[in-house]
């Protein structure tokens, strides 16, 4: 996007065309000071590729979250003002690849929280949306089996797309090896799917708090504090996750001067915003709990 298409003076979700914005009023911010000023939420961009250098005014009540990127400063009366309005804020890496903070569920989003709830606490609910969610990634809806069997039908179905995609970028795939305890004694290219998980895992972590779901509560994993968070990371292993690793292991094999974490951390930028990653993963969230953007708490 060129510098010249956005407006002068204001930034608004609709007329002005920020990026990254959509219309789940996800507003992304980087390269400038957030602060108040005579009750109005100004930001003052030192400029990038993405906005000129300038000062625009924050219509706070027309978004649901402001996601702060590299080198941005924020005074407290914007913590002040956007936590009386229930706005949400989080402090992210370029694109979402990393998720430093976010705060609490803001004001009128419990009904998300609730229907998570419900659908979890409900065995017969929770096997249903597993199978959806396996049916999403494989492309084939899976037997109304125990969770665990499910577990081991995916395990296969992810070895055999393991091999393929690193066949497709030239890699040599020697199986899955990684040692939680020492993850740099793995070979490239366990270490890039490690890297890649990760940044995806931060994408999943801004689009479930952008929602107010609650992310204990998965449907496939259990007992992590972050488990939904995976689940939702899970769905896009084969199409982001996987090929974000190999592409970028065959291209450190080819020039071991390269940094795997810095590569992988720039093209998985690149790619989530290309793919609009985060937004999908919100639409993904919404259809799964039966909560639509016109969704209000009661």
């Amino acid at each position: 996007m060129s510098k010249g298409s956005f407006l002068s003076g204001r930034l608004g979700l609709a007329g002005a065309r920020i990026p990254h914005a959509d219309r789940h009023g996800l507003l992304w911010l980087s390269r400038g000071k957030l602060y108040v000023e005579n009750g109005t939420l100004l930001f003052l961009a030192a400029g990038s590729d993405e906005i000129d250098p300038g000062l625009y005014q924050i219509p706070y009540q027309m978004v649901s979250m402001i996601l702060a990127g590299p080198g941005t400063t924020i005074t407290h009366d914007v913590l002040r003002i956007l936590a009386r309005h229930g706005t949400l804020l989080a402090a992210v890496g370029e694109g979402g690849v990393k998720l430093y903070t976010a705060p609490p569920m803001g004001q009128g989003r419990s009904d998300v929280a609730r229907a998570h709830a419900r659908l979890w606490a409900d065995e017969k609910e929770r096997n249903r949306i597993a199978r959806k969610m396996y049916a999403w990634r494989f492309g084939e809806v899976f037997p109304n089996r125990d969770i665990s069997v499910l577990r081991g039908m995916e395990g296969g179905r992810l070895r055999e797309a393991y091999r393929l995609i690193a066949q497709r970028y030239g890699v040599e795939w020697k199986g899955r090896r990684y040692d939680r305890e020492n993850p740099e004694a793995a070979d490239i290219p366990n270490q890039a799917i490690n890297h890649a998980a990760t940044f995806v895992e931060a994408a999943a972590d801004i689009a479930v708090a952008a929602v107010g779901a609650l992310p204990p509560l998965g449907f496939i994993h259990e007992d992590s504090s972050n488990a939904f968070t995976l689940d939702i990371a899970d769905l896009w292993r084969v199409e982001v996750t996987l090929p974000l690793a190999f592409s970028v292991a065959a291209r450190v094999l080819k020039n071991r001067e390269l940094s795997l974490e810095r590569e992988i951390r720039y093209e998985a930028a690149r790619v989530f915003r290309k793919k609009k990653l985060i937004p999908s993963m919100i639409d993904q969230i919404k259809e799964l709990i039966h909560v639509g953007d016109d969704s209000r708490d009661a």
